[in-house]
This record gives structure tokens, C-alpha cells and sequence, in this order.
């Protein structure tokens, strides 16, 4: 891994702060947005800090990104995350652009330290996203699917940096020939859709193939966890079910308590929901669609669960503002992104329903709860200073452990 002062360097260059002259007034701008509050913090703090590639890059405190869970990332749990030191994220795929563009605006008014904003890079209204990204100022753009070049370009043209969701290497190597700036790569101990490859071999292998910042994602809840992250070469570590399970998470307390209950084993991922693996808490409902078997999507019950998606996509339709033809487009593009067949593209609007009835409605009975396997780790609801600080207390003890036994 790259010492930070390097990484740093070479961030500077490409926002053209070297001899070639001034960058553009918007870089400027962005650039001063992302110092400002480090430089806060930095001199009402004394304690050790753990510099990395990724807090050089996105220039906050410490290597830590809320990741992006649609209905639970929000203006509050976002801002919470960065006034901490780490970096929060917006979760956009659910939200209507007028509801993007007041989640940014409030997330703005609740923190000076830098967000970002993430977005489906196949939305149908990607470009206007982006536009709106850029008009604000917000300093960080995350992707949930590999982003076009245009889009990245855009964005960096701008000074936005840019981040992308990676499940495998092949997918990591070809953003980062695009000009991405950082990858968050998720291992199958993730929650929401997943592959099947471990943190532990995915991380290495990722952050040998690639010269940006990779932040591991998938199993991480503590400081122990950010060390090890760091040793597989690593700039920092994503947490969502962590997040999600902290006091300043918008979640209901009845939902938050069914996913404290969740053990170990209390996570499966399916394909019954959506068609591709979605790791999920394991509900009465999840075991249904589970125990229906491989014949699910056959004869009668396959009719069924269309009806039902159906149903799903007409309901999502009218919370996000969608148009049909806008929907269509969509899912065009899901089918030629992803090969799924109509049907599963049809069951796909599940997702987002299913979603809402726990995350926003508070019913766990009804509804999708994604999760991580590491749910079963989690017992407690700190706020998400208190989570960082215990997370950053750790990391830096099992530092020390470490240097103490090389020295020993």
C-alpha cells in the first residue's frame, strides 16, 4: 500500500494544483469544502491519527465510510457520520430528485465536514443527479454499479471525487482505468446483494490489482476489524448494518430490536426476492419464499410472484415519481447490465417495496431487511461519534499491540 503522503501528492496533481496552474473555480471550491473541517478537527484533537490513502483523498479524520442502504441513509445518519471524522453517505436510489436535492441541502445545513451523495449509475435520470451534485457542491459521488466514463468525467471535471461499488476484480481494474478515485469492494459477508467471494480474498486481491484507495466492505463492525482491513491492503473500511444499528440511524426501535436478536446464522442470501443474491435477516417470510423451492418460479407460483412484482412496481412507481416509460428504460438496462430476464427484472420492484414496509413503515413482519452476517456480532446502539471513537480507540491499541510484538 502507498504511504499516504504519496496518495495525497498525487491527488493534488490530478486536481491541478501542480505547476499546470489553477484548478477550476468549482475544484476550488470543493477542495476548501474538504479541508476546512479536517483542519477543524485536527487542532481540537491530540490523539494519534490514523492517516491512510483514503482520508488524504477524501480529507476526513478517519478511514471510515458509512455505506449507502436506500430508506436508512439519510440526511441524519449521513451528517451524524461526518461530524464524527468518517465519511456519510446519501442513499439516493430511493429518493425522487426533488427529495435528493433537499437531503442534500438539510445534510449541508446539519454538518460542514464533507458527504457524498450515491447513485445508481443506470437511473434514467443519472445526468440530472449528477448535474444536481455538482450545482450543490457536494464533495464526494458514489456509485452503486460501475458508473460510465462520461459520468466519472463529469464529475471529476468538476472536483467531485468519485467512488464505485466493485464485487470482483475484473470490475475494479476497469473503473480504475476510467479514472475512479477510490473502490468500495464488499465481500459475501455483506448485506444486500453479494457475491460469493470473502472479504479476506477479495480485499488482497483487489487492492494488489489497482493504485487507488480500496475500501473493504463486508464483515467490519470494530477497530480490530479496520486493522485487518489495513493488512489486506485496504485504505479504510464501509459499514452499513453497523450504521444502521447506531442511535442516530432513522430506523424504528421494534426493527432495530429484531436485528440485535439476529445471530450469527441469522442472515441467508436468497434469490427469491429480486433474482440475483440479496443477503438478507432471516424472517418468516424469508423462510417462505425460501421453502418454496426451486419451483418457485413455475407454473402457478411463478404467476404469482409476478402478479405480485407487479403490483411492487406500480406502488415503487408512484413513490419515486417514476414514468412507466422511464421504468421501462430502466429495466431494459438492468436486463442488459445484469442478464436477467424479464421476469426477474419484473420481481426486482420487490426490492425497494419490501424495503420500505421495515425501514420507513416499522413493520419487520412485511418487509426486507437487509443485513450483514456481522449483525450477529452487534448488541449495542451507540451514536455514531461514540462508534467511531470506540472504533478508532481500538485500532489504535491493536496498532500498538502489533509494533510492541515486532519488538519485541
Amino acid at each position: 500500500m502507498s504511504e499516504p503522503k504519496e496518495r495525497g501528492a498525487a491527488w493534488t496533481e490530478e486536481r491541478g494544483t501542480s505547476d499546470e496552474g489553477p484548478p477550476p473555480q468549482a475544484a476550488r471550491q470543493a477542495r476548501r469544502r474538504l479541508e476546512a473541517p479536517r483542519r477543524r478537527a485536527e487542532s481540537r484533537v491530540s490523539e494519534p491519527v490514523i492517516r491512510t490513502p483514503l482520508t488524504e483523498l477524501l480529507r476526513i479524520r478517519h478511514p471510515v465510510v458509512q455505506a449507502a442502504m436506500g430508506y436508512v441513509s439519510g440526511p441524519r445518519l449521513a451528517a451524524a457520520t461526518s461530524n464524527a471524522g468518517g465519511l456519510g453517505l446519501l442513499a439516493s436510489a430511493t429518493m425522487s430528485l426533488d427529495e435528493l436535492r433537499d437531503a442534500i441541502s438539510e445534510t449541508a445545513g446539519r454538518t460542514g465536514a464533507p458527504f457524498g451523495v450515491n447513485l445508481r449509475a443506470d437511473a434514467p435520470d443519472a445526468a440530472e443527479r449528477i448535474g444536481l451534485i455538482i450545482a450543490e457542491r457536494v464533495p464526494v459521488a458514489s456509485f452503486a454499479q460501475a458508473p460510465k466514463p462520461e459520468l466519472i468525467a463529469a464529475l471529476k471535471d468538476a472536483g467531485v471525487i468519485t467512488i464505485a461499488s466493485v464485487g470482483a476484480r475484473r470490475h475494479a481494474e476497469k473503473v480504475a482505468g476510467w479514472g475512479i478515485d477510490a473502490v468500495i469492494a464488499t465481500g459475501g459477508e455483506g448485506g444486500g446483494h453479494v457475491g460469493a467471494v470473502p472479504t479476506s480474498l477479495l480485499i488482497p486481491q483487489i487492492a494488489a490489482a489497482v493504485d487507488i484507495p480500496v475500501i473493504a466492505a463486508g464483515g467490519f463492525f470494530d477497530g480490530r476489524g479496520l486493522v485487518a482491513a489495513l493488512a489486506y491492503g485496504a485504505a479504510g473500511i464501509a459499514m452499513g448494518t453497523r450504521f444502521l444499528l447506531t442511535s442516530d440511524s432513522p430506523v424504528a426501535e421494534e426493527v432495530k430490536r429484531v436485528y440485535l436478536a439476529a445471530g450469527l446464522d441469522g442472515t441467508v442470501v436468497t434469490r427469491r426476492v429480486d433474482g440475483v443474491p440479496h443477503r438478507v435477516l432471516r424472517t418468516t417470510m424469508v423462510d417462505h419464499l425460501e421453502g418454496a423451492g426451486a419451483g418457485w418460479l413455475s407454473g402457478p407460483r411463478r404467476a404469482e410472484a409476478l402478479i405480485r412484482s407487479a403490483r411492487n412496481a406500480a406502488a415503487f412507481r408512484g413513490a419515486s415519481g417514476l414514468s412507466w416509460p422511464e421504468m421501462i428504460r430502466q429495466g431494459r438496462a438492468m436486463r442488459r447490465d445484469t442478464e436477467l430476464t424479464w421476469g426477474q427484472v419484473l420481481m426486482a420492484a420487490n426490492t425497494p417495496v419490501l424495503l420500505r414496509a421495515a425501514m420507513v413503515d416499522g413493520r419487520p413482519d412485511l418487509g426486507l431487511m437487509s443485513s450483514g452476517q456481522v449483525v450477529g456480532l452487534i448488541d449495542d446502539l451507540p451514536s455514531c461519534a461514540e462508534l467511531i471513537e470506540a472504533i478508532m480507540t481500538e485500532a489504535r491499541r491493536c496498532l500498538d499491540q502489533l509494533a510492541a510484538v515486532r519488538t519485541a
